[in-house]
């Protein structure tokens, strides 16, 4: 008989992707595995989850509106709701295990679970827990983590150090680097720059981009510039006539082998899921976290990284002024970038998704 499997989260590609590469890791370990994902209607994952084959259910759920109080009156019902239905769901499907792994659908797919008596695993993507997951660690069977010191959070006989589970298609880039540059149509006597705001794109990043423009053709400097879809038609439409051949504007990089492959140096978000990528793919990398999440976890998950000489960390407010600038150093200082690359490297987890999917199947059994 076949095991059943609630994987539930997501509301970012950071909480989505490494939840398919769970359950990608579950199918290949045993493809009779039967796997439902939870989500919220209306976010990313109701459409990316599909696409990758699986089946997913929504709830009606939101997280706190932090601009408007008004918006959060019907957050204590919409919480009672979602717990209903999650009850209902997993009656259902007949779950012998559910996942978490963050967003809004986690939390009350795992307190129905826990309420039922079903076995949990908290998948933490942060160097700071959430507080729908610290509570929800008391009552898990398993929480598999991706940094050190995450005691301080859940009791220290749950936790299992597996990392982040990370798009393997993404990180593959031995051998890519010619393949990648005509990819993009740029060439390879020059220095690249990758600036990556996330699936959803970053207006302080593309501002410091934007602002450098000038520099950047003084240096003689190539850009893969990821914009997100929201940025991308303003930026195309006030930035017409002014793009050099070096500079590649797009919303979404499909291949993301090929833009790391072709990549000198990456500026990027702290997001999770993208710094578990970029271990794996050891380039020197310069961080600007995001100040717009729950307990500010992109500052702590940088700071994590760079006590350990693994990254540079720009904060989001002085980004406009002085990132670009320290990019543009860094590339000049070829044996800091060897070093920023070697030990962003050595944190590199590349069999998360396999370890945490076995942990799951031990739950069952």
């Amino acid at each position: 008989m076949a095991h059943k499997i609630i994987i539930s989260g997501g509301g970012t590609g950071g909480h989505i992707f490494p939840a398919i590469a769970i359950a990608n890791a579950l199918r290949a370990i045993d493809p009779t595995v039967e796997i439902l994902f939870v989500g919220a209607h209306g976010r990313m994952e109701m459409e990316k989850v599909p696409a990758a084959g699986y089946q997913i259910k929504g709830l009606d759920i939101q997280g706190i509106n932090r601009q408007s109080l008004f918006k959060n009156l019907l957050l204590p019902f919409k919480l009672i709701s979602s717990l209903w239905t999650s009850r209902r769901i997993i009656k259902e499907f007949k779950a012998e295990v559910a996942v978490g792994v963050g967003g809004f659908a986690s939390g009350p797919l795992l307190m129905a679970a826990n309420m039922m008596g079903i076995p949990t695993l908290i998948q933490e993507q942060n160097s700071y827990a959430g507080v729908t997951n610290k509570r929800l660690g008391g009552k898990a069977k398993k929480i598999c983590v991706a940094y050190e010191q995450m005691e301080r959070f859940f009791p220290t006989d749950k936790l299992l150090l597996t990392g982040n589970p990370v798009r393997r298609a993404s990180v593959e880039i031995h051998g890519k680097r010619e393949e990648a540059h005509l990819h993009f149509g740029i060439k390879t006597t020059k220095k690249t720059i990758l600036v990556t705001g996330g699936s959803l794109g970053a207006n302080t990043l593309n501002t410091c981009v934007r602002q450098a423009l000038g520099k950047l053709q003084e240096a003689d400097i190539q850009v893969i510039w990821q914009c997100g879809s929201y940025y991308v038609d303003s930026l195309q439409a006030d930035l017409e006539g002014e793009l050099s051949e070096n500079v590649k504007l797009m919303p979404f990089l499909q291949r993301m082998d090929y833009a790391y492959a072709a990549a000198d140096i990456v500026i990027s978000r702290a997001g999770a899921g993208t710094i578990s990528e970029l271990c794996v793919v050891g380039k020197p990398v310069v961080l600007v976290p995001s100040p717009n999440v729950a307990e500010d976890h992109q500052t702590k998950n940088a700071d994590a990284l760079v006590r350990k000489g693994a990254a540079v960390m720009i904060k989001d407010r002085e980004a406009t002024d002085i990132l670009m600038t320290t990019v543009l150093n860094l590339l000049d200082h070829p044996e800091q970038c060897a070093s920023l690359g070697r030990e962003i490297n050595k944190m590199a987890k590349l069999d998360a998704d396999v370890n945490i999917a076995n942990e799951v199947l031990k739950l069952i059994r």
